[in-house]
């Protein structure tokens, strides 16, 4: 089994529906979620976020075995919604104390 950390990125309206399909799928066991900020030159900025220099965003960290990220991937557009960004980090090590 190789594990792989999969980092979903999503706008915050789609909070609920990014849960809920976390909780279905056969691949994911858990996962963490918390509120970040994106900074940069992204589109679609509203005039508070342009003013402030950041976009809030709520993000999730799934540990999971590298070959159940393509399902989990493949159906975000179509059950979850548009505005995600993800990518995936190698795990060299994991343990529960």
């Amino acid at each position: 089994m190789t594990m792989t950390m999969l980092v979903l990125n999503v706008n915050p309206a789609l909070a609920e529906e990014m849960v809920d399909y976390l909780l279905v799928q056969e691949g994911v066991n858990g996962f963490t979620s918390y509120q970040v900020h994106g900074h940069g030159r992204n589109r679609g900025l509203s005039v508070t976020e342009q003013v402030t220099g950041r976009q809030n965003r709520e993000q999730y960290e799934v540990l999971m075995d590298v070959s159940d990220v393509d399902a989990v991937v493949d159906g975000l557009a179509e059950n979850v919604g548009r505005d995600i960004v993800y990518w995936q980090q190698p795990m060299t090590g994991m343990g529960r104390t």
